[in-house]
């Protein structure tokens, strides 16, 4: 894929659905379209507005890890639970991850149609790939992912910050997502330009 990087600006979600409109279909007649990146880059609400653009179910994988230790399990449960079984013409379902009771809950199925939009960190695995139609990639400093997360997530989040971000740099280590991106948005935000 050639990648490109567009600026961040009010039609992120625009941007996004015109280029994912040219994407061929990539399991079993559905166009996946991952977005992804490390925490905090912007992701949830990108997709948010892409799902809602496209009018495609949307698939996050903060249901899907298994606990604050499980990223690639939630790389294994997208790809076993929802995708394989799309591609292969069956129904994709996924379970609930429940984060208070540390165990997974009920199953939800995915409704089979033109489009699906996964997010999070992990849906551009390279076992997932094959799968996808595109892969988006979100990029922002550290200080404002940071703020961004603890904001959304507040005290839940910050004693895991640290334990989660190794976990990023040992999967992208490994697996470098945003080399793979079709479209590279940068979420950082501009500080106001001072009076002189």
């Amino acid at each position: 894929m050639v990648s490109r990087t567009v600026s961040r600006h009010a039609s992120d979600v625009g941007a996004v659905v015109a280029w994912a409109a040219k994407l061929p279909a990539s399991a079993g007649g559905t166009r996946v379209v991952a977005i992804e990146g490390r925490s905090g880059s912007g992701k949830t609400e990108l997709a948010g507005g892409v799902a809602s653009a496209l009018g495609a179910p949307l698939v996050r994988m903060d249901d899907l890890y298994p606990g604050w230790d499980g990223l690639r399990g939630g790389v294994i449960a997208l790809t076993e639970w929802v995708l394989a079984p799309l591609a292969g013409g069956g129904q994709a379902r996924w379970r609930r991850w429940d984060w208070a009771a540390s165990r997974y809950a009920e199953w939800h199925e995915t409704p089979r149609g033109d489009w699906l939009v996964v997010e999070g960190v992990g849906c551009g695995a390279a076992a997932v790939r094959p799968y996808l139609s595109g892969l988006v990639w979100l990029e922002a400093p550290v200080d404002q992912r940071r703020a961004r997360a603890l904001a959304r997530d507040g005290e839940m989040y910050a004693p895991h910050w640290e334990r989660w971000a190794r976990q990023e740099d040992d999967f992208y280590g490994t697996d470098d997502v945003r080399a793979h991106a079709g479209l590279i948005i940068d979420t950082a935000e501009t500080a106001p330009s001072q009076p002189a």
